[in-house]
């Protein structure tokens, strides 16, 4: 009688073949620098001023801890997988395709949302030279005429930079980053030393002028989630650094923590820089004559002319160097996605340059076609924050069930406290999804159950045998995501002032603001268990994970 076998306890790690790994310690860090300082930081003092007030400095914190704590869960299993795509690619591993595809699905598309929203905002500072560029209309600056070419060639030469392989893109990269950050820290001084109004922070209605609520509505509306978001390139760009180990934490971690000092200082500096006469009618009427580029706008209000021209000249580097990173972020989740057996294998092709450029083509044409639903600029933010939220929240629950599943895995990056901080991170994740408001979150699911419709005609129509769809282990995904779905609905939190205010005082919503964020975590903290009880089998994940990094992609002339 045979001796059943013991259910492996750790199984073999393997990189990814074909890919360069030409990315350094510094340059990983950058990459998440760089995506973090785009266009969110020319635009969110403002809005998250509308929004809540002196009281954004505490949003720009609070994002900042958030983002963080889900930060920490992907240090730990980027670490121990270092592959291309991991976001995509490690709920593989736990919980088996069809939960793999769903955070796949989203994160691709929110992350192909990116690069079109920062041409959008080089447009948008570019408005005043070049009117030609867009159209207002109601406050909002579309896309127009002969602005659609400029649009798409900004989306050719980012796509095409990209092509010519990692180790062009992370040395560019590198020298945009410390333009940014120069020119970040510059604005910050320049602003203290030109106009300095401490009254600011209490004189117009208090610190939290629209209550505690607008803090945290402020997190995703304001674009202050969507600004951190771009931490997660030291997950996408694992596979390709020469020292995992030691330069993923590093730039994890790091990069939220450099640019997070950066926005806070950056927030205070534009609230006591405000003439006192722009405050009369409040903050949630704060604008300049400008309104194309608040901080140029302020600028000039406060007679630094040379400044707004450098902000102008900066709206054309910041955003592009981001610009660049996404797209380079987007091509590596479909790579990912097919690496899974989720998409076409033609997505793998890798040139001599070691890119996937099939990858980079499709997000090539998907992202011009992202400029028809969301032609401006503030239309996007809301969508790719909880978009990228969802995408986030399955690595939390890949910590927790391959500490069960595979216990004895080598882990030279290991969490302490148990399940704590995942959970935490799991709990942050659908906070920034709640958050955002059903207005929002109803597009970003439109956008989900449209990927539920491809997953189904890709299983019919593909020829090649695909892996098990493991809807049991991954049910725990749209059961939670229609959770908050329905919380959404019900706590109706519009992305504006009033709306928090009402709320968090037992407005119009069901759910107001303080009692939908308890139950989000709640719900949270509960879904989080259920998927570690639904995990797949030990030796599934570790079959998973000795299989998925190995299949060398075919590589392109």
């Amino acid at each position: 009688m045979a001796t059943p076998t013991a259910p492996p306890t750790q199984a073999k790690v393997q990189l990814d073949h074909g890919v360069r790994r030409d990315v350094n310690r510094i340059s990983l860090l950058f990459t998440g620098v760089g995506a973090i300082i785009g266009s969110g930081w020319l635009f969110g003092a403002l809005y998250a001023s509308q929004i809540a007030g002196p009281a954004a400095i505490l949003s720009w914190i609070i994002g900042a801890i958030m983002i963080m704590l889900i930060g920490f869960v992907y240090a730990e299993l980027s670490v121990m997988f270092p592959v291309v795509g991991g976001i995509i690619r490690f709920p593989h591993y736990s919980f088996g395709s069809f939960a793999s595809f769903s955070s796949g699905w989203i994160s691709w598309l929110a992350a192909a949302a990116v690069t079109p929203i920062e041409v959008l905002a080089t447009m948008q500072y570019a408005y005043p030279y070049a009117s030609w560029l867009m159209v207002e209309s109601d406050g909002e600056y579309l896309v127009h005429g002969a602005g659609w070419f400029v649009a798409i060639g900004l989306m050719a030469l980012y796509s095409g930079i990209n092509v010519l392989g990692v180790r062009l893109f992370a040395y560019l990269n590198n020298i945009l980053v410390w333009w940014k950050l120069a020119v970040i820290v510059l604005v910050i001084v320049v602003l203290f030393a030109a106009e300095f109004n401490p009254g600011n922070l209490t004189d117009f209605g208090g610190f939290m002028p629209s209550g505690a609520g607008a803090i945290f509505t402020a997190i995703p509306a304001a674009g202050i989630a969507f600004s951190y978001l771009g931490f997660r390139n030291g997950v996408e760009f694992a596979g390709e650094t020469n020292n995992p180990q030691r330069n993923v934490p590093f730039a994890l971690i790091g990069s939220v923590v450099i640019t997070a000092v950066i926005y806070v200082l950056l927030q205070i500096s534009f609230i006591t820089g405000l003439p006192e006469r722009l405050l009369g009618n409040g903050w949630e009427n704060l604008e300049f004559a400008e309104n194309a580029g608040p901080l140029a706008g302020l600028a000039l209000t406060l007679g630094v002319a040379w400044m707004a021209f450098l902000l102008r000249v900066d709206a054309v580097i910041s955003p592009a160097d981001t610009g660049l990173i996404y797209a380079g972020v987007t091509t590596r989740l479909s790579y990912a996605n097919a690496r899974n057996d989720n998409a076409p294998q033609a997505l793998t092709k890798l040139n001599s340059k070691g890119v996937p450029w099939v990858s980079i083509l499709l997000m090539f044409v998907v992202g011009c076609f992202f400029f028809l639903p969301f032609p401006a600029w503030s239309k996007f933010i809301g969508f790719i924050s909880s978009a990228f939220a969802v995408s986030f929240a399955p690595g939390c629950l890949v910590v927790g069930a391959l500490r069960r599943q595979l216990p004895d895995q080598e882990r030279p990056f290991r969490l302490p406290a148990g399940d704590l901080i995942p959970v935490l991170a799991f709990i942050a994740s659908g906070l920034l999804v709640f958050w955002s408001g059903w207005s929002i979150n109803e597009k970003m699911l439109i956008g989900l159950l449209t990927g539920y419709v491809v997953f189904v005609i890709y299983h019919v129509t593909t020829k090649h045998d695909t892996p098990p769809v493991d809807f049991k282990s991954g049910s725990w995904f749209p059961i939670w995501l229609a959770g908050l779905m329905v919380l959404s609905y019900f706590g109706d939190m519009d992305a504006n002032a009033e709306a928090a205010a009402s709320l968090l005082n037992g407005g119009d919503g069901v759910l107001g603001i303080g009692t939908g964020s308890l139950v989000v975590a709640v719900w949270s903290v509960a879904m989080y268990f259920y998927a570690i009880a639904v995990r797949l089998p030990a030796r599934r994940a570790a079959a998973y994970i000795e299989k998925t990094p190995t299949d060398a992609p075919t590589t392109a002339g």
